[in-house]
């Protein structure tokens, strides 16, 4: 890959040798890896690769970092929003909601046209589409405005994550992808950061409105810069995209793995973009800092979650142990912090939150496992199905607990405990059951991987 930096781009093929390598690497390893192997990995992948990096790693990083941004501002926005145009939890549910919505819709045609035309073209159009919704929401003077604004959000980044998992599949090795996932999540999630105490400074100094009309410029020039920096990939045909989204829908280990990863991942979620912040002040009575500092610890423990997750995920394959059993040991945790949030356990708030948070970067196991489930050429159907299953998930979760919580008058402009607890606790019993369904199935079912079509 070194070769790339003086000569043209060309995707990584795969060869025989790089899959015995794969193989051979997969035996337990006597001695432990540590946490300073791992940084100078990463570090001499960096130097190696530097123009890879710059030139496909970093573009699409700055692209999931804005809609990172955009998921999670809800948090910090939510007040604001209310008192001005007098919303209640239903409103503020769908108002943020719709994002994931659209985000949703398009995950499937993102899918196959990321296989079709490449990343670079599909995710540079689509953030000219988010810059223009973020420019829609800073004007609206209405709730409708805001609504298709905000829903043009959610369709103008519903590419930034499958879009970079993509160019990554492209142009890095295959035993590379899941740490650089990882990366690229971590890094990516100081989106989410930067939605927490930044954005509340900056809501004290020039308001909703004129943010918003920066993050619209900023997203413009990042979807011009992707298009300008990041290497052309070559299309396939249009009949073979549909014929691998049809394998990877008629594909039982995918119905193994969806309910799990969408239900799981989804709740952390809606939870850290819009119902933290409300069960913080109005089950905790935790004042506005006490409820960005929760943020801030939250959006902290996204970047870090991924990043550990990545490298957890390296080093347990190379042991023999695959990301599938990771991801069912962090969706039963999952679980039991938000029972534990649910039953009022004496356990600090900061640990109970970070933990919900830091489950939302488990899409990196869960992309990891799909990469294992299907060849190369169906990555982008493959992610984008899941993650439309992932957003679904989500907006279901956002908005019905909103619905649920207005079956309760608030008291003081607060909704009472019970009400937080009634929402929490029936998503808990649906992923109960995909924790379940996951076990039993991958116990009992386990088909050959997908042949790679030609």
């Amino acid at each position: 890959m070194a070769g790339f930096q003086g000569g043209p781009a060309v995707p990584f093929t795969e060869t025989a040798a790089d899959r015995d390598r794969g193989a051979a690497v997969v035996a337990p390893r006597r001695c432990a890896q540590t946490w300073l192997t791992a940084v100078r990995r990463v570090t001499k992948d960096v130097v190696e690769n530097r123009s890879l990096i710059l030139r496909v790693f970093l573009p699409f990083v700055a692209g999931y970092y804005l809609a990172y941004l955009f998921r999670t501002i809800n948090a910090v926005i939510a007040a604001p929003l209310a008192t001005e145009l007098g919303l209640g939890a239903g409103d503020l549910g769908l108002l943020t909601s719709v994002y994931f919505l659209t985000f949703a819709a398009a995950q499937i045609p993102i899918g196959v046209l990321l296989d079709r035309y490449g990343p670079r073209r599909i995710q540079s159009a689509l953030l000219v589409v988010a810059a223009l919704g973020a420019a829609l929401f800073a004007a609206s003077g209405d709730f409708l405005l805001l609504l298709a604004g905000r829903a043009l959000i959610g369709l103008g980044v519903a590419a930034a994550l499958t879009a970079g998992l993509k160019a990554l599949v492209l142009w890095f090795p295959r035993d590379r992808v899941p740490l650089l996932n990882g990366l690229m999540v971590m890094l990516g999630a100081l989106g989410a950061v930067t939605a927490t105490l930044p954005a509340e400074l900056a809501l004290t100094w020039i308001g909703w409105r004129e943010l918003f009309g920066v993050f619209a410029a900023v997203t413009a020039g990042c979807a011009v810069m992707i298009y300008l920096v990041v290497p052309e990939a070559a299309p396939v045909a249009s009949g073979a995209a549909s014929v691998g989204l049809r394998k990877v829908y008629a594909d039982p280990r995918f119905w193994c793995l969806a309910p799990l990863s969408a239900t799981s991942i989804g709740t952390a979620w809606a939870l850290q973009g819009l119902w933290a912040a409300q069960w913080l002040s109005d089950v905790e009575g935790l004042d506005r800092a006490g409820v960005v500092q929760h943020l801030l610890v939250m959006a902290v423990a996204t970047s870090l979650g991924a990043l550990l997750l990545g490298v957890m995920t390296d080093r347990l394959r190379r042991r023999g142990i695959g990301p599938e059993t990771l991801l069912s040991v962090v969706t039963a945790v999952f679980i039991a912090v938000q029972l534990a949030l649910i039953l009022r356990l004496p356990l600090p708030s900061y640990f109970l939150w970070a933990v919900v948070a830091a489950v939302g970067a488990a899409i990196v196991l869960s992309y990891a496992i799909l990469a294992e489930y299907f060849p190369r050429e169906f990555t982008g159907r493959a992610n984008g199905a899941l993650n439309l299953f992932h957003i679904a998930a989500a907006f279901v979760v956002q908005y019905a607990t909103g619905v649920v919580l207005q079956h309760w008058a608030p008291q003081d402009g607060h909704y009472p405990e019970i009400a937080y607890q009634t929402a929490f606790a029936l998503s808990v019993v649906i992923q109960i059951v995909a924790w379940v369904w996951f076990a039993l199935r991958r116990r009992f079912f386990r088909p050959s991987p997908l042949p790679s079509e030609s």
